[in-house]
């Protein structure tokens, strides 16, 4: 017999086979709605623990803190008929999984499910890992349950999105500009002769050859450059603010009531 203590430990325990081979983590365990009794529980199996097989808590027992043996072996536990744990057995899958387990089921008016019981429906009795009270006459529960949602909380978080870098390079231009420029150019003059000048003009042999010259300028386009300071550029930085819509799920538990057959939710 498991003390009341034990039974509420043994959602999330580790379970082993009469070998001693890891089987699973019990899920859940499931009390008789007549009698108030557990009488299963369930095992996660097989990869990743996304199979549930029943087990008689008859075959459970404690075996350390956090693990039970199950008298079975792995094979036998993980092959178990498939049944849906949707909170509730019916009187045939109770039979049926009895039956699996070699062991005989009680005849209708007795108060459990073994050899000598009788077959009332399972209900579960103690939830999911972590549950605090149980759904009809549990001793941790008073006469309301909470009802609880997830609320979505949304705030800001400032993180580096990018960079941005200031570079400077030099690229090469064709700048025209004009400037004026002179140069010499040849123009031959003619004087008669006269009283003035007629000393000059007979300066020299009567008939002679002769050849003077004459040097020409001219101003030719001179370009200098200088690098010469004309603005100063940074970098600067500026909050904009905007908006954005976020959605998310969030979860909330939703409370029945049964009357006379009658289903009502309640929000």
């Amino acid at each position: 017999m498991f003390t009341q203590e034990e039974i509420q430990n043994l959602t999330g325990a580790t379970a082993y086979d009469q070998a001693g081979k890891k089987v699973g983590q019990v899920a859940t365990v499931y009390q008789d709605q007549a009698t108030g009794e557990p009488e299963w529980l369930t095992v996660k199996t097989g990869l990743f623990g996304m199979k549930e097989t029943f087990v008689p808590l008859a075959l459970a027992q404690v075996r350390g803190a956090g693990e039970v043996g199950l008298a079975a072996d792995k094979d036998t536990i993980t092959s178990a008929p498939k049944i849906d744990p949707d909170g509730e057995l019916s009187r045939a899958e109770e039979e049926q999984l009895y039956s699996y387990y070699g062991q005989r089921y009680g005849e209708p008016g007795s108060p459990g499910g073994l050899a000598g019981t009788s077959g009332q429906a399972m209900t579960d009795a103690y939830g999911a890992p972590g549950a605090q009270g149980y759904d009809t006459s549990g001793p941790t529960t008073d006469e309301a349950m909470t009802r609880s949602e997830e609320r979505m909380h949304v705030g800001t978080a400032t993180q580096e999105v990018g960079r941005a870098r200031l570079r400077k390079y030099v690229v090469t231009e064709t700048v025209q500009q004009s400037v004026p420029v002179s140069h010499e150019e040849v123009r031959l003059e003619r004087e008669p002769i006269t009283e003035a000048n007629i000393g000059q003009a007979m300066d020299g042999p009567e008939i002679s050859e002769e050849e003077h010259e004459v040097t020409l300028h001219a101003e030719q386009p001179v370009v200098a450059k200088e690098a010469v300071p004309v603005e100063r550029v940074r970098l600067a930085k500026e909050q904009v603010t905007g908006e954005e819509t976020v959605s998310g799920e969030v979860r909330k538990e939703q409370i029945e009531t049964d009357t006379d057959g009658d289903t009502g939710t309640l929000r």
